[in-house]
């Protein structure tokens, strides 16, 4: 069902290429790219009455949104660990009137949704809150959290106001900070019935500023070498060098990387089993190494070398080993619809200048699950900047105070907004709804190429 002929028309129509050329800064998850386009086509006009509406409540709601997001400030918690944060937000979703349910298999994931009249499209929408060790929500976690709950808000109260048929879900979802957890929702089936979805993602900058772009894929390994102990002076023969592959490994690994591109990075640590004494050979020696590159199947390419390596290293020392991998974070693909509608939304909404790059080997230096859900369905990750202090991004104890500050909610509750807008045009417009599948399939079809 479209938007009533009443309405102003929504934020753009049919959009042309659009491509970045230099990123300025880069800083954890979010991009400043300094040239560019935005969406190009109609970028003036009427806000739709829709995102008139969920600007409104999301502001309306502001005092109790900030006092979810202090809650979460003062209360961290570890990927899987968040009690704390899914308590609080699951109450206050029920208080709300919505339909919350959870995931035996996940006790601190939660769904929650809204359908209005009968049929329509479902728009998914996520929250994530598990902290950072030591230095707590240093990614702005408790602001992702109340962003997808502040355009959960939102979007119901338009479709109320405006009579627009579906359903819109948040998903809660935990761990993203190394646990993967959006990766076993999509394997439990939660991202299933979704048309698409969107999720925001705060980092350091002035106000306005932020962009759409791709992140690097991620693999983790966790490698094992096992030896024989002896006496390092008495009998040396005895005895198979665990250390000694570690670092034959290591040596290989950091060779290795003088053949890969400038998008591969490869960054690992000896973990444990260095060894108790120096007269005594190490019997087993423990590394990890992450993997990132621009695209999955560049991962998967990287990881081949990788393995060749350590097996490598194993043979030399006469060891043996063991290598378990983590779920691979995959690399954004934003859906170039969805973004550029979101574009227009910013542009048009608070005259913020939202940039894209959709070329995976101009990405940001970072890795979410979130990828591994624009895989699966139409989906799009906006970057925000909150005001911080200079050298205090994403992952450091400064963000952590940034994402606290009521300059940083301010942002926050304007992106909100616009993911609204998309959602609720997702949901009220035929032909930008095709349009928003049409071109996921377009890059589900050149990712299978490239792969």
């Amino acid at each position: 069902m479209r938007a009533s002929s009443t309405e102003p028309a929504p934020f753009g129509d049919r959009y042309h290429g659009c491509d970045c050329e230099h990123i300025k800064h880069i800083s954890s998850k979010v991009l400043e790219i300094t040239a560019g386009s935005t969406k190009p086509g109609s970028e003036s006009g009427p806000v739709p009455a829709y995102a008139e509406t969920a600007q409104r409540e999301i502001e309306s709601r502001g005092p109790e949104l900030v006092e979810l997001s202090s809650y979460l400030t003062k209360n961290p918690e570890l990927g899987y660990e968040e009690f704390k944060a899914h308590a609080k937000l699951t109450e206050y979703l029920s208080q709300e009137g919505f339909d919350v349910s959870g995931y035996p298999h996940m006790p601190t994931a939660f769904r929650a949704s809204y359908t209005h009249g009968s049929g329509g499209r479902i728009f998914g929408l996520n929250s994530e809150y598990d902290a950072l060790p030591a230095i707590g929500h240093a990614c702005g976690h408790n602001l992702i959290a109340v962003s997808g709950i502040a355009a959960l808000v939102a979007m119901r109260q338009a479709m109320q106001e405006h009579n627009l048929p579906g359903t819109v879900v948040l998903l809660g979802t935990p761990a993203e900070e190394g646990g993967g957890g959006k990766i076993k929702l999509l394997k439990a089936g939660a991202y299933e019935d979704l048309g698409a979805c969107m999720m925001l993602h705060p980092g350091p900058g002035l106000p306005g500023q932020g962009g759409i772009g791709p992140s690097l894929a991620r693999l983790r390994v966790v490698i094992d070498f096992h030896g024989k102990p002896a006496h390092a002076a008495a009998a040396p023969w005895e005895g198979l060098n665990a250390l000694d592959a570690a670092v034959n490994a290591y040596v290989g690994i950091s060779t290795l990387r003088q053949q890969l591109k400038p998008t591969t990075r490869i960054h690992g640590v000896i973990s444990n089993g260095g060894g108790t004494a120096p007269n005594i050979i190490p019997a087993r020696t423990q590394m990890i190494y992450a993997i990132r590159a621009e695209t999955a199947g560049a991962v998967e390419s990287t990881t081949k070398k990788i393995i060749d390596c350590v097996e490598g290293a194993a043979r030399m020392a006469q060891c043996t080993v063991d290598m378990e991998f983590s779920d691979m974070y995959r690399d954004l693909v934003n859906d170039k619809a969805l973004a550029y509608e979101y574009v227009s939304a910013m542009d048009q909404m608070y005259g913020y200048k939202v940039r894209t790059i959709f070329d995976p080997a101009n990405g940001i230096g970072a890795s979410t699950d979130f990828g591994n859900v624009t895989y699966a369905l139409p989906a799009c990750h906006p970057g925000y900047s909150i005001p911080t202090v200079p050298r205090g991004g994403n992952h450091t104890p400064e963000f952590t105070a940034a994402a606290a500050s009521p300059g940083a909610h301010e942002e926050t509750w304007k992106a909100s907004a616009a993911m609204a807008a998309v959602g609720l045009r997702f949901l009220s417009d035929d032909q930008f709804a095709s349009q928003v599948r049409a071109d996921f399939e377009e890059d589900q079809k050149r990712m299978a190429a490239e792969w």
